[in-house]
């Protein structure tokens, strides 16, 4: 899976990876178990409370209608990387995100 492969990237940059997924968060347990650089948060909100930056990397339905008000201001930046073009550009940076996603080339944000 894609996002296994972001997390296994990140944890060999050094990163500590903090992440939710409704469907495959058993599957994640087993494979990282009690690393100290990861940990899994009961929802998608306690995942980005604090971060540096959100990555989408998978596609639920529950990730495409989120508070974007709500995730600015538990973010430690409002940055996204979206894996999964889930966001239309214009309307992330209008609450002020910058925002990078597959494809799409250079990352808006409003200035």
């Amino acid at each position: 899976a894609p996002s296994r492969t972001v997390v296994d990237l990140l944890l060999k940059a050094g990163a500590r990876v903090r992440a939710y997924d409704p469907v495959a968060a058993g599957e994640a347990k087993r494979i990282y178990g009690d690393r100290k650089d990861f940990a899994l948060s009961k929802n998608a909100y306690e995942a980005a409370e604090g971060a540096d930056a959100l990555a989408i990397v998978t596609e639920w339905q529950e990730f495409r209608s989120p508070d974007f008000d709500r995730l600015k201001q538990i973010l430690k930046a409002p940055l996204i990387f979206d894996g999964r073009n889930l966001y239309d550009p214009a309307m992330v940076a209008r609450f002020g995100f910058t925002y990078y996603a597959i494809g799409r080339g250079k990352p808006l944000a409003l200035t």
